[in-house]
């Protein structure tokens, strides 16, 4: 196991270079969220420019998606084996260049092509980072204070997002994918100089090539599968057909991952029920997230007839209270622990889209729409840092960027199939373009993102009422063989 570079103790303050070091990898955070929430008001635009329809639209969404979520595995063990700063640096600059290209192009496919780009890049630069975070941040009130701050800038890149794609609409949408360029190049400028080199591991390196093939290509599908089911049919031989190829390639890649000397994920992991909680938590926290997110922004400036920087001020609330939250978020965590805060996190998730359900044909925002915006900004605050401490602790620094990537995977792939299926509820309820049609359509969509957070309560929930088990040692399969340190224990609950 290797020791955290530059990991101050708990009665030390954090050097300048080290702030340095959490700003470049916050601003590399803040972009992936950022690139995910600023589409979103634009869409609109680009759809009148481009001449898209709703189903081509969707993809400039689904696109980053598909390669973020498709690539995260990999990813993950790629900074593991090959060293997290270069992986993070490399990842972060093919993401300026794709944000370039994506404010440059001028077809709907070119559009989609850029975006994907994007999701791939980030799917090397976001394990990367948490895992740089986790093996240089000492476990504890060190590490949390550190995460704390690293997924607040997540969460307020969603909502701060949206604040920035309204100004940016409205001059041209192609404003809102040029922005992340620059300050991604300051950031990698600045990561040259700032992030630690790392130890990569000693002895010979083992690919698990087999099992990234296999799984990445299984995220792939599935993720493409979903996203293109309301279009084909959810019952369609086509549907179907991927469906079952997506079974065959996951069952290969866990025959293969149970085998390998190196695996691209030790299934081990998963033997932990917080890291599970953790793992559908994340699922269904982001997944009803973007779905509502969605929703809200097409009935804002469909239905109510909104400007998109109304519709970005709107939002305005959340991102703020989120922010404002990032101080304080770690003592929190480390007062009442995470399940705690998953619970409160995910209850108040629920009440904010609940709330929305009483949204009409005129605007109630002192109402319903600034009580719910405060409620899910609240959620960001609590659900984000917790999942992030959750996943990570008692994790051997060998296998941090591993973890990383499984949480990664589980929050993109949950979003993208979610908000396929409430794509799907959407227009399957879709009668009309009339202001109160839209509205009827919308409507059965926020029911699903109500459940899915309800269902994601419920998980947590079970956090709260298991016993913790005896401490268990967890190790990477080499180390248990080859190592002679003493490996991190994790009380198993």
């Amino acid at each position: 196991m290797t020791t955290p570079l530059n990991a101050p103790s708990t009665q030390e303050r954090w050097s300048p270079r080290l702030w340095g070091t959490l700003l470049v990898l916050c601003a590399a955070m803040f972009l992936d969220a950022l690139d995910v929430s600023m589409v979103g008001v634009a869409l609109p635009s680009i759809a009148t420019d481009l001449h898209l329809t709703t189903s081509t639209l969707q993809w400039i969404v689904s696109g980053y998606i598909l390669g973020y979520g498709g690539l995260l595995l990999l990813g993950g063990r790629a900074a593991d084996l090959m060293g997290r700063r270069q992986v993070f640096l490399i990842a972060l600059g093919v993401f300026a260049l794709a944000s370039l290209l994506g404010g440059l192009v001028d077809s709907g496919p070119l559009l989609i092509a850029s975006r994907f780009i994007k999701g791939l890049s980030a799917a090397f630069t976001a394990p990367a980072g948490l895992s740089i975070i986790t093996t240089t941040f000492k476990e504890g009130p060190q590490r949390n204070r550190a995460l704390s701050i690293y997924t607040t800038c997540a969460a307020t890149g969603f909502s701060m997002g949206l604040v920035l794609s309204g100004l940016l609409t409205e001059l041209s949408w192609r404003w809102t994918m040029l922005l992340p360029a620059p300050v991604a190049l300051i950031a990698l400028f600045a990561g040259l100089k700032l992030i630690p080199r790392s130890a990569r591991p000693e002895g010979k390196r083992h690919y698990d090539v087999p099992g990234a093939v296999t799984g990445t290509g299984s995220m792939l599908l599935l993720v493409y599968t979903v996203v293109q089911a309301p279009e084909v049919g959810w019952a369609s031989a086509r549907t179907l057909l991927s469906f079952l190829a997506v079974a065959v390639l996951l069952t290969v890649f866990v025959r293969i991952e149970q085998r390998t000397a190196s695996p691209l994920i030790r299934l081990g992991v998963l033997r932990s029920g917080a890291q599970v909680r953790t793992q559908l938590g994340a699922a269904a926290f982001f997944g009803s997230y973007v779905g509502f997110q969605f929703m809200v922004t097409q009935y804002m400036q469909s239905v109510l007839e909104w400007s998109a920087l109304q519709t970005a001020l709107a939002f305005l609330p959340a991102g703020v209270l989120v922010a404002l939250s990032s101080v304080g978020i770690g003592s929190i965590v480390d007062r009442f622990g995470t399940p705690r805060i998953l619970a409160v996190g995910f209850a108040s998730l629920v009440v904010a889209y609940a709330l929305f359900l009483r949204i009409s044909l005129t605007p109630q925002y002192a109402a319903v729409i600034l009580p719910s915006m405060l409620l899910l900004g609240a959620a960001c605050a609590l659900v984000f840092p917790s999942l992030n401490i959750q996943a990570t602790t008692g994790v051997d620094d060998s296998e941090q960027g591993m973890v990383s990537g499984l949480l990664n995977t589980s929050i993109q792939v949950g979003g993208a199939i979610f908000l396929a299926v409430v794509t799907a509820v959407i227009t399957a309820g879709h009668k009309g373009d009339s202001p109160q049609a839209m509205l009827d359509s919308f409507r059965p969509g926020l029911w699903v993102v109500t459940g899915i957070a309800f269902a994601g309560l419920l998980i947590t929930l079970t956090g709260l009422r298991t016993r913790p088990d005896r401490p268990t040692l967890v190790v990477a399969a080499s180390d248990a063989v080859a190592t002679p340190e003493p490996a991190k224990v994790a009380v198993r609950d």
